[in-house]
């Protein structure tokens, strides 16, 4: 549609179709479109013409269930917190699908209604705005989980457990029943959480000067010191766990089976400001910071192999897929790595977003096709096939999204700065029709 030159009017032009109410003036009120129209009765028009044919569809609404136990009607998503094992090759996307026949369809704004989430909206299926938190037709939403005061910064979910684990900025973990979604218990902490991650039956949390580790089969739990102001990323590799901290270090503990506890192994420096994402892969870890660049570290030698230095703003987060290395940015650049016959890795491709990047999550979708998940600073999440980058759907949230974890049978957890988790499922693509 194009803006009516009226300035001041701030109503946009009608066009086409019948004049079903001669006595009504035939513009679409702008406050309508905007979900903000206080005027009863608005002397502007509050419904749109159907749209023309090709149109897209809606979404569709997902039926909200309380538990969220992983079921098996659908392929594994793989080891819990990895992304898939390697690019399958981009598949079309299936979400701007149109339908048959004489139904009609509101074309929908990129933007969730105001009204709806208040749950007064009285305009329905005519609602220019989504009445969805997702966008698409490959995701539903569950459940959410709602306790956190804060800032979720971490999500885990243990092997062999029933239990999801969660942390936040409110200085709390909290635990929750994976059949019913209810909350079992709050662990106070003391100090916000920067991080969790989770390896076999461990739990690790990242705060301030320590790492909690929880033992969720025997009940065990030690606290490992040594960090240096706030843990903001966490990873385990080569029996290794590290931790980047506040001050530019990555610290490293080997559990010791004679002791049973995690014993300093060593520690490596070179970044100058805080390690705010971790990833091992082919014998390396990768650390990405607040300074804007990657370092690659050998796990044979300890010693850094390489610097990258492509981003210009923090890089929040790195994922190993395949012989590929993903980063992105506050720059709003996403960059996919490769390396070369040297052994040296550089950038083959970029990605540009809109908005800063906060975090990378990869996994395969119902049909086992390789995905990757990619939170915005504008409240949203991407949803790509790869390697095509072809946007399958979008995810929104009241607030950033700022943890992203994967879970078993098409199942993944998202968690964002009101406090909120939310438990989304993979769907099977639909079924075209002759």
């Amino acid at each position: 549609m194009d803006v009516d030159g009226g300035g001041s009017k701030r109503i946009f032009t009608r066009l086409g179709g019948p004049q079903s109410d001669p006595n009504k003036n035939q513009r679409v009120c702008y406050h309508w479109r905007a979900g903000k129209c206080n005027r009863h009765p608005c002397p502007y028009l509050h419904r749109e013409l159907p749209a023309p044919p090709g149109g897209l569809n809606g979404t569709a609404s997902s039926k909200r269930q309380h538990g969220f136990a992983a079921t098996t009607d659908g392929p594994s998503s793989g080891p819990r917190g990895r992304g898939p094992n390697n690019f399958n090759g981009g598949a079309s996307n299936t979400w701007g699908r149109t339908g048959g026949g004489n139904r009609v369809f509101v074309r929908k704004m990129d933007k969730v209604c105001n009204y709806w989430v208040q749950g007064n909206c009285s305009y329905g299926d005519r609602c220019k705005f989504l009445h969805s938190w997702s966008m698409g037709d490959c995701v539903s939403l569950l459940t959410t989980l709602e306790g956190h005061q804060n800032v979720v910064s971490g999500i885990a979910l243990p092997s062999g457990s029933d239990k999801l684990y969660t942390g936040s900025k409110d200085e709390t973990v909290r635990v929750w029943d994976c059949q019913s979604g209810q909350c079992l218990g709050v662990i106070n902490l003391g100090g916000e959480v920067g991080c969790m991650i989770s390896e076999g039956p461990w739990v690790f949390v990242g705060i301030p000067n320590a790492v909690k580790a929880w033992n969720t089969q025997a009940n065990s739990e030690m606290s490992l010191n040594g960090p240096v102001g706030q843990v903001y990323a966490m990873v385990v590799g080569n029996d290794l766990l590290f931790a980047g901290t506040q001050d530019g270090s990555i610290l490293a503990w080997k559990f010791n089976t004679v002791t049973n506890c995690f014993e300093p192994a060593f520690s490596l420096k070179g970044h100058t400001l805080a390690v705010v994402s971790l990833v091992v892969g082919a014998n390396r870890l990768y650390s990405g910071s607040m300074d804007h660049s990657i370092r690659v570290w050998s796990l044979e030698n300890l010693q850094c192999i390489q610097t990258l230095t492509e981003h210009t703003s923090v890089v929040m987060s790195v994922l190993c897929w395949d012989q590929f290395l993903l980063s992105s940015s506050l720059d709003q650049k996403l960059k996919i790595w490769a390396a070369t016959q040297s052994g040296n890795l550089e950038v083959t491709y970029t990605h540009e977003e809109d908005h800063p990047l906060l975090t990378l999550c990869g996994m395969h979708d119902s049909e086992a096709k390789p995905v990757l998940l990619c939170a915005c600073n504008d409240n949203t999440v991407r949803l790509y096939d790869l390697p095509s980058f072809s946007e399958r759907g979008k995810i929104f949230s009241k607030q950033e999204i700022r943890a992203i974890q994967v879970g078993p049978g098409g199942l993944f957890f998202t968690g964002d700065g009101t406090g909120q988790v939310r438990v989304w499922k993979w769907l099977a693509e639909p079924v075209a029709t002759a």
